[in-house]
């Protein structure tokens, strides 16, 4: 019987023991013990040790915040590591991230073959300028006194009545290059 009671009275200090030795509640708190550590090699295997536990940093005015690298993005989360829901919705976060990426990229891509297209009508007036033939019949040239010349020399610069018939042009010859020429004009030639 004494031996029970001895036993008993021994795994209750055990159990004592291990709550007055809690471990640290967050990052910051195992950071300050692994800072103890007596060697340097002790230390950052203690502090990478907090990383792995901890996903979550302190907040000088109270919480815990989560920085997202993926998303180089920090989200305010209840405690020390988020909660299921939370990692929810920061994976949600990212999916639309990850779209709002694939669109700008997508954009950036058009307006290149955009401006692309446009260097090359660009060079192709030039040179018809230069040399007014098409296929290998020579155009007249256009008379001083043309109402396209009068009235391309009477617009002010930037303004949308005389930039209305470029940019109509750079759209039709930017149609022309993503879907091919498939209106009515082009099939009759």
């Amino acid at each position: 019987m004494a031996a029970m009671i001895g036993c008993a009275a021994l795994s209750c200090a055990r159990a004592g023991a291990q709550w007055w030795s809690r471990g640290p509640s967050d990052f910051e708190e195992c950071a300050d013990v692994a800072e103890k550590a007596a060697s340097k090699d002790a230390r950052r295997t203690a502090l990478s040790e907090c990383n792995a536990r901890f996903a979550g940093r302190r907040k000088p005015s109270g919480g815990y915040t989560y920085f997202d690298f993926m998303q180089n993005r920090s989200f305010d989360i209840a405690g020390p590591n988020p909660t299921p829901e939370e990692q929810k919705q920061i994976d949600e976060q990212y999916a639309i991230y990850l779209e709002n990426q694939r669109r700008r990229n997508i954009a950036a891509a058009f307006a290149a073959k955009q401006q692309q297209l446009q260097q090359q009508a660009s060079l192709t007036g030039e040179s018809d300028r230069a040399a007014p033939t098409t296929g290998g019949i020579a155009k007249p040239p256009v008379p001083a006194s043309d109402p396209r010349r009068v009235k391309q020399a009477a617009c002010q610069q930037h303004s949308f009545s005389c930039e209305w018939p470029r940019l109509s042009e750079g759209i039709k010859d930017l149609k022309k290059a993503l879907f091919g020429s498939s209106s009515s004009k082009d099939k009759r030639s």
